[in-house]
């Protein structure tokens, strides 16, 4: 059985049809406004959620939480508990969070949780860790009131695993986290599978505050115990307050080698745009690959103090979400190097 006493209790703690924009420079309108970025065509839905916290005055990490939860939900774009499994059959997830006073929590690992940003959040908030993975973090979960969910693939992700073993080979695809529809929708895998595993969120809100959040299935048919960039801080997700976020899509391992999303966000603090910071971001993987990136993918999103926004990536075909307003929700079509 399990009980709170396994954790240190820590509570003197403080703390329709989707426009899509052209690929002119990018501001946000003038004046305190929030807004909401994420990766990929599901951010749509996940800032719509994230846009009712944001529209009232809410805080940046209470949206980013409430907008990818919506993903984690959702069976169809395969992030979440609905997901491609490992090599092995299981499915496992991870996220990270991080707030404007620079707290941050993660999870890795994680199984039969439906919701790991939110775990990620309760790692943050009331433990003096940044990370739990595996079991500990289910144990943790548990004991935090997190529904066990049934050992069980989704239907459709049964499906996709019965036809990977036929062959078993793993090989990450290009813009495969791309789920949408219109000109910007990927095509199948020969299988029929999308194979969608991330969503990225970084937000500012009417305070002036940011907050960001990042979570994934990780990619599908992986060896087992594989972690990606999204549940490390500094890779998939960094925010500082002070200057700008950053989340990340794509060859998880690509980004950790360069710690992109710390390094988006220090290119930002010395004064570069946001697009141009994720622009220079990408560069150090091209060159760090000697320019051999035609089978890698890797997009940067990113938001800074001004409220300007923007992205690059090493492949055409990424996009994200842009939210300003109720009624202001559009898919952007990201520059890119190749």
């Amino acid at each position: 059985m399990l009980h709170r006493r396994h954790f240190l209790k820590m509570g003197t703690l403080g703390v329709s049809s989707l426009p899509f924009l052209s690929m002119a420079s990018r501001k946000q309108p003038a004046g305190n406004k929030p807004i909401v970025i994420s990766t990929w065509n599901e951010g749509i839905a996940a800032n719509k959620a994230a846009w009712e916290i944001l529209g009232k005055g809410g805080r940046a990490l209470d949206a980013v939480e409430a907008g990818v939860r919506v993903t984690e939900d959702s069976i169809n774009c395969c992030v979440g508990l609905g997901a491609n499994p490992d090599r092995d059959g299981h499915v496992t997830l991870d996220a990270s969070i991080m707030d404007e006073h620079g707290n941050c929590g993660s999870v890795a690992f994680l199984e039969r949780i439906k919701h790991p940003i939110s775990v990620a959040r309760r790692v943050m908030e009331k433990t003096p860790h940044v990370m739990l993975v595996g079991e500990g973090a289910q144990r943790f979960a548990v004991a935090e009131g997190f529904p066990l969910e049934a050992d069980k693939l989704s239907a459709d992700a049964e499906a996709s695993y019965k036809e990977w073993l036929k062959k078993s080979e793993y090989k990450p695809v290009v813009n495969i986290e791309n789920t949408g529809h219109g000109p910007f929708a990927p095509a199948r895998l020969s299988n029929g599978d999308l194979n969608h595993d991330t969503i990225g969120m970084v937000a500012l809100d009417a305070a002036g505050n940011f907050g960001g959040s990042c979570t994934t299935s990780g990619m599908g048919f992986k060896m087992r115990g594989r972690l990606g960039d999204s549940p490390i801080i500094g890779a998939g997700l960094f925010v500082d307050n002070e200057v700008g976020a950053a989340t990340s899509s794509g060859l998880g391992e690509e980004v950790i080698k360069v710690c992109g999303t710390h390094l988006v966000v220090e290119l930002m603090r010395q004064g570069y745009s946001p697009e141009k910071a994720c622009k220079l971001a990408v560069e150090r993987i091209v060159k760090r690959n000697k320019g051999n990136v035609k089978d890698i993918q890797v997009g940067f999103l990113a938001i800074n103090k001004a409220g300007e926004y923007g992205a690059f990536a090493i492949q055409k075909g990424f996009t994200y979400a842009v939210c300003t307003g109720e009624n202001k929700n559009e898919m952007v079509a990201s520059k890119y190097f190749i």
